[in-house]
This record gives structure tokens, C-alpha cells and sequence, in this order.
């Protein structure tokens, strides 16, 4: 579907087509109508999929055709990371270029100064504030923030707001809201817990799924079965005739991508830790070096690998293995986001590593290829994910649901998306549609 389709306002159109954004995603095309309706929503896709236009589009469309209160904040956006807030608030710039709809990031880690700023928008009466839970709590209780006449609220990467303890601070946000609110939900997966807090808090929602549990078939996946004190001579070995340019290695505790990092550094690798640890001022100038190829590495645990937008990366490395296959799909997502659509995946697996790689490859339904390992590293282990199974506890930490469902397929309660009416428009000379 063309945006032009779709009940958008005119000023929002001539945006996407500054931008040279003509043909929806999936989830755009299913969630904005509904949004523009009124209607509540709850969305289950994953980074990558313009999740982020597909709300963002409708809101600032409804704002823009005025009737909202110019002192009040109209519209909340909750992130569950700086990072991510701060990308909602790049794309929402973009997105209003030709239209009157204010917008402020509010999260923590920042200094005095940028708190003052922060507080200032807040009571203005921004249109839209995009916020971590945490900060925007703590703007509610020193009471700088009024949002009993907000009409619309979003809860963006809900699971990974609960999984990191916000359930509460969500619903003291949502306390303040007024009844009238209108509230939109996406979520990557949808666990118990997240049917739960949708219950609790939307009204009579429309429901889409777009399934992207698997990775693009352009990203190689490959893999190495070895011992852990193969890694590091692995990836010696890997960078041996190439310097590395445009790659993250992943590792999941904040202790080894320090140790990691730092290893590589005395090597003479240009390369940079990416962790939770580190002060905002401090993350924001490694995404930046690294944006701008001043760093060729990154190590990184899991903050990066969900709701950031870095294109042209050429390859990611698992260094260990993720506690969930579906943060592996996050990971490995880092690459083939670029222009050539390609990537190179690879992860090293250890012994004790290898029943949870195999719940990796039973969750995308794919035998991801094993590398054999060159002899100067060292013989091998067998790859018996049954056999170190047996000390994960039958298995491991299994899975309610089966593996993904392919590439983009769109699920939908509506029996077909309300959208708006076939303006005529000229074409761009691109066709490229609007991710997030």
C-alpha cells in the first residue's frame, strides 16, 4: 500500500514524499488506519519492521489537523532506553518538517543543564514527549508534568520494559492519564505478562501480529563449535588478514564486553565498549565514532541490539550465546539493514553454550552452518546439544510457542485496514517505505 492511501494529512504526505518514503511496511499498513480511528492497538513486531512510523504517522497526522490543547502535552511515547528515545525523537523531527508538532526526549544519565531543558518542555506543553519510565516518574513526582488532558499514550518494546522492571513505573504513568486516552502497544513478543498489562490497560483493542522471527534469508549464518578458550584465537584469527570496519561482537554480561574490548585495544584494534554502565554523554559519543566509522569495533551487550538504527553493518559476532533465540534475531538483525541488504552472522558456541544454540536454530527452523575449526586452534568439541541439555534442565528454558513464522506476514483481527482516500499524488522518484 501507497502512504497517499492512507488517511493521512496532507502536510504528513508532502514529509514522505520529501522523504521519499511511497510504500508501507506491513505493520504500517495495518496499524495506522486503525490509530487514525481511534481505536486502541496492540502490535506485535520487532525492530526493523517501521513500528516506529506506523505509530508516530497517525499521531502526529491527528495533532496536526488541530483541536488539542496548545498548553498540554498531547501525546506520550514510553521507550524502555535512552537510545531508543532518542531515535523516536530523530525520526518524529524528520516526520514533522512540514507540519507544527512539537516534540521532547526526556531520559536519564544527563546533567543538570539538560534536566532544566527537559523540565522546560515538559511545561510548555509539548506535543509529543518520548520518555523512559524512570525519568518521566521522576518529572511526575516533582511535579513538572501534567498529563491529565494527554490523548495519546504508546508503550513502545513493552516486553523489554517489563523484563527490565518498569511494570510498576508504567502503571503509575498510566494512573495519570486521562480515561478518555487512547493507548497503543508494541510489543517484540507476547509472553503472559504482556497480555496481562494489555488487558489492564486497553479498551476493546484491535490486535495485529507481523512475524519476523526469523531473520532475512540475505544475512549468512554460521557458526563455530569450540571451547570457550577458542574464542579469542577465533577472532584473532578472523581479523588476521582484514582489519575489521563496521562490526559488533555481542556478548551478554557488561564484565566480559569490558574485559573483551580492552583486549582488543592492547591488540591496536580501534574499538569501543558499548555497556549500561556508561554515563548517556559517554554512549552517545560511541554511537557517534562508531556511526561515523571513527571506530571500526564495537563491543556490545544486548542495550544495542534492539531499537537502535545503525545501517551498513557488515558483520556481527556472537561471542557467547543470547538467554533468549529471540535476542539472537535481534542481534544478528544488526546487519543487512544497509543498502545491499546482506550480512554476515557469526556466533561461537562452547560446550556448555550448545543446547541454548539449539533452541536457537529450532526457533528460526534453520541448521545454522558449523565452520570447522583450523587445527593450529585446536581439536574441536562434538556438537551434542542433547547431551549438555541434560544439565539446563530437561532441555533448557523452552518455549510456549514454536518457532517463527517466516519473513513479514502480517496477521490482523480487522478484516481489512480502514485507510483514507486515493489522493493523487506525484510520484517520487524512489519507493522506499518508512522503517524504524
Amino acid at each position: 500500500m501507497r502512504f497517499d492511501e492512507l488517511d493521512l494529512n496532507d502536510a504528513v504526505l508532502d514529509g514522505l514524499e520529501a522523504m521519499n518514503f511511497v510504500e508501507t511496511t506491513p505493520i504500517q499498513e495495518l496499524a495506522i488506519p486503525p490509530i487514525l480511528a481511534g481505536k486502541d492497538l496492540i502490535g506485535c513486531a520487532q525492530t526493523g519492521t517501521g513500528k516506529t512510523a506506523a505509530y508516530v504517522l497517525p499521531i502526529i497526522s491527528q495533532l496536526s489537523r488541530g483541536g488539542y490543547p496548545q498548553d498540554a502535552i498531547n501525546a506520550v511515547i514510553m521507550a524502555p532506553t535512552r537510545e531508543l528515545a532518542q531515535q523516536i525523537d530523530q525520526q518524529i523531527d524528520g516526520f514533522t518538517y512540514f507540519v507544527s508538532v512539537s516534540a521532547v526526549a526526556v531520559y536519564g544519565g544527563t546533567d543538570g543543564i539538560a534536566y532544566a531543558r527537559q523540565e522546560r518542555g515538559l511545561q510548555m506543553g509539548a506535543d509529543i514527549v518520548i520518555a523512559t519510565p524512570g525519568r518521566l516518574i521522576s518529572h511526575l513526582n516533582m511535579g513538572s508534568v501534567d498529563l491529565s488532558r494527554t490523548s495519546f499514550f504508546v508503550l513502545d518494546e513493552a516486553d523489554r520494559m517489563l523484563d527490565m522492571g518498569f511494570h510498576d513505573d508504567i502503571m503509575q504513568i498510566y494512573k495519570q492519564l486521562p480515561e478518555t486516552c487512547q493507548v497503543v502497544m508494541f510489543s517484540a513478543t507476547m509472553p503472559p505478562k504482556i497480555r496481562t498489562l494489555a488487558h489492564n490497560i486497553l479498551k476493546d483493542p484491535e490486535e495485529i501480529k507481523i512475524a519476523v522471527s526469523r531473520p532475512p534469508e540475505s544475512i549468512m549464518q554460521t557458526a563455530y563449535i569450540c571451547y570457550e578458550a577458542h574464542k579469542m584465537p577465533l577472532l584473532k584469527q578472523l581479523f588476521a588478514k582484514k582489519a575489521p570496519e563496521r562490526v559488533i561482537i555481542f556478548s551478554s554480561s557488561k564484565m566480559k564486553v569490558k574485559e573483551l574490548a580492552a583486549t582488543l585495544k592492547r591488540m591496536n584494534y580501534s574499538v569501543a565498549a558499548m555497556h549500561s554502565d556508561l554515563e548517556q554523554s559517554e554512549r552517545e559519543q560511541v554511537m557517534k565514532d562508531f556511526r561515523n566509522g571513527h571506530i571500526g569495533m564495537l563491543v556490545a551487550t544486548d542495550v544495542v541490539a534492539r531499537g537502535i538504527d545503525i545501517n551498513d553493518i557488515s558483520l556481527v559476532i556472537n561471542y557467547d550465546i543470547p538467554n533468549d533465540p529471540e535476542d539472537y534475531v535481534h542481534r544478528i538483525g544488526r546487519t543487512a539493514r544497509g543498502t545491499e541488504g546482506s550480512g554476515l552472522a557469526i556466533t561461537f558456541v562452547s560446550q556448555q553454550e550448545q543446547a541454548r544454540f539449539k533452541e536457537i536454530e529450532t526457533f528460526i527452523e534453520k541448521d545454522i552452518y558449523k565452520i570447522p575449526i583450523d587445527p593450529s586452534i585446536g581439536e574441536s568439541p562434538t556438537y551434542e546439544p542433547e547431551k549438555y541439555s541434560r544439565t539446563r534442565g530437561k532441555g533448557g528454558r523452552g518455549r510456549q510457542s514454536g518457532g517463527g513464522g517466516g519473513r513479514a506476514k502480517a496477521q490482523s483481527t480487522s478484516s481489512k485496514p480502514r485507510g483514507g482516500g486515493n489522493r493523487r499524488r506525484n510520484k517520487p522518484s524512489q519507493n522506499r517505505p518508512a522503517h524504524s
